[in-house]
């Protein structure tokens, strides 16, 4: 028997021949493949040592095809390989490894949190893989993201649309937590006054550069009118898996970059280009006066 990282062990009823347990490997103890296996079971989510009988087989997974699987029952002694060469990640792994790298977060200390075997994290974001629920839950709170984000769903709908907690429980962030929140990079939303003067609120790149939040874009541009006013800017996160999150609202002056060597300095700390792509070269830098936030989680959290 040998199976890899991502695999299913699948335990049969003795009398029928039935599945009566399956579970995702997600740790190996010898490089072969061959057993003992760390399984996390589908019934419980609990991960055990598990030496495996007669009445249990591995489900392949497909590499490549993610919701293609290929049985080897226990009298097939040869042996699935993984693909050499340059490693395929699937979009899941893509995501999982972005939503790391993004929070300056290890993948020895993401796998801790996930409570999952470093190795098969690694697999994970090389492979294309097709990891249970349980599993995209524990990777999502250890990421402080959402399971919807790391399948890539919902991206034509707003946030949101689940079903509120039974017992919420809503807190006011203090500064100090606003800033910690606010201090990374991703999109936000700037408040400005459009054209006729009425309010508008567009989405933009921004980053946080010695307490300032800077942003580039256009001299043509609805968000270059931030430019030498107050303005709003706002940045959020939410679970949908647990509906729950939090949003910070920072308030202050804005004014254009001017120097070429603080330019230059901030094009090469960009985490990002801004997403709309074309010619945005003009930089916006906001200095918050008054940083408030909210945050929503389940009663006792």
């Amino acid at each position: 028997m040998h199976a890899h990282l991502g695999d299913q062990l699948v335990v049969e009823s003795p009398a029928t021949g039935a599945a009566h347990r399956d579970g995702e490997i997600v740790g190996l103890h010898h490089e072969d493949g061959t057993p003992p296996y760390d399984v996390r079971w589908s019934d419980t989510d609990e991960v055990t040592l598990v030496f495996p009988g007669p009445d249990a087989h591995i489900r392949h997974l497909e590499r490549g095809h993610p919701a293609l699987v290929r049985e080897t029952r226990p009298e097939s002694t040869s042996a699935a390989t993984v693909p050499t060469g340059t490693a395929d990640p699937g979009d899941i792994g893509r995501r999982v490894a972005v939503e790391r790298r993004r929070r300056g977060i290890t993948r020895v200390e993401t796998a801790r949190r996930a409570r999952m075997s470093p190795d098969y994290l690694a697999y994970l974001e090389e492979h294309p893989a097709d990891p249970g629920l349980g599993t995209l839950i524990r990777l999502a709170d250890a990421l402080g993201t959402t399971v919807t984000t790391l399948l890539g769903s919902g991206i034509g709908r707003p946030p949101g649309q689940g079903h509120a907690l039974l017992h919420p429980r809503f807190r006011e962030l203090g500064p100090e937590e606003c800033r910690t929140l606010l201090s990374t990079h991703g999109v936000g939303r700037v408040a400005v006054s459009g054209a006729d003067d009425r309010p508008v609120v567009v989405p933009v790149n921004y980053e946080v550069v010695d307490e300032a939040i800077v942003f580039r874009t256009a001299p043509d541009s609805v968000a270059a009118r931030a430019a030498e006013t107050e303005v709003a800017f706002e940045v959020d996160r939410l679970d949908e898996a647990f509906s729950q999150g939090w949003s910070v609202l920072a308030v202050g002056p804005a004014g254009v970059v001017t120097d070429p060597d603080a330019v230059r300095r901030l094009a090469q700390r960009a985490h990002t280009t801004p997403w709309p792509g074309g010619e945005r070269e003009m930089w916006v830098s906001i200095r918050p006066t008054s940083l408030t936030g909210r945050r929503i989680t389940a009663n006792g959290q």
